[in-house]
């Protein structure tokens, strides 16, 4: 399973926006996780490239995803959510994607193409004007 070490997470606070009046106000309750996935040694090289082309929008200049959460009035529901949200995204990355099998067209469908083709050829042949 995926396992990231959460030495290698940071977390910074400030006051969520928005109403809610005095909470709003007083209390640090805005989470923004800060992963640095490019020193991260406990996920795989191949899962950093997918997560990259993935989450390009949630990765910064020094190569860390950065995380915001402000959803919840209390700063450990929103420390939770940034970090549902990190694990959401791992899976996501995770998955490999699946190789697209080589089809052929089938002999019916090749046939019915053909005549398709030659039944406008001979509409077209029949409109020509002869000199």
């Amino acid at each position: 399973m995926l396992k990231v070490d959460p030495a290698e997470i940071k977390y910074t606070f400030s006051k969520s926006s928005g109403s809610g009046g005095q909470n709003v106000n007083k209390l640090y309750t805005h989470v923004t996780l800060i992963w640095s996935m490019v020193d991260s040694k406990s996920i795989s090289n191949g899962i950093k490239a997918r997560f990259q082309k993935l989450f390009k929008g949630f990765i910064n200049d020094r190569g860390e995803v950065v995380i915001k959460s402000q959803r919840h009035r209390s700063q450990k529901r929103n420390i939770d959510d940034a970090n549902m949200k990190l694990r959401s995204m791992l899976i996501a990355a995770a998955k490999e994607p699946k190789k697209r099998k080589a089809t052929r067209p089938t002999r019916s469908s090749v046939r019915k193409r053909l005549e398709k083709k030659k039944q406008h050829s001979e509409k077209k042949k029949s409109r020509r004007q002869k000199f």
